[in-house]
């Protein structure tokens, strides 16, 4: 089985969303292993993003991203999980995502897109402990 981590951003759940893309995970085939509402504060966001943190947009990234609330979904699936998540995102530019992916159908600008999934099995491994370090994961 292969994990991957889907930040549902806060624009998503400030949408209300979050069911939405739950459930097209779900219907893929996925499961949620876990999940949390939780509001992330700049210390954790430096952690995740930390290969951005000397771009010109970091600051307002970390605006954007502890506004409100995110939901932290652990996903899990057969091998090939983080592709399919990925697939299912769609482009980082909503305006370039295809219909019928959550950017695609859902995503309004490049800044608040939705979502976020980790881009190979190793972020997997290494978003997952960052953000849920209580539990015992295997990826």
């Amino acid at each position: 089985m292969e994990k991957t981590l889907v930040i549902c951003k806060p624009d998503a759940v400030e949408r209300g969303l979050v069911g939405e893309i739950i459930g097209r995970l779900e219907r893929k085939g996925l499961a949620i292993l876990a999940s949390e509402l939780r509001l992330l504060d700049a210390e954790q966001l430096e952690r995740h993003y930390f290969e951005h943190t000397e771009k010109p947009f970091f600051g307002d990234l970390v605006a954007f991203m502890s506004r409100s609330p995110v939901m932290l979904l652990l996903v899990v699936g057969p091998e090939g999980t983080v592709s399919v998540v990925r697939t299912l995102m769609g482009s980082t530019d909503p305006c370039q995502a295809s219909p019928g992916t959550i950017r695609g159908d859902f995503g309004l600008t490049v800044t608040e897109n939705l979502v976020h999934g980790s881009d190979s099995v190793e972020s997997a491994q290494r978003e997952a402990h960052l953000f849920f370090p209580d539990l015992e994961l295997e990826i």
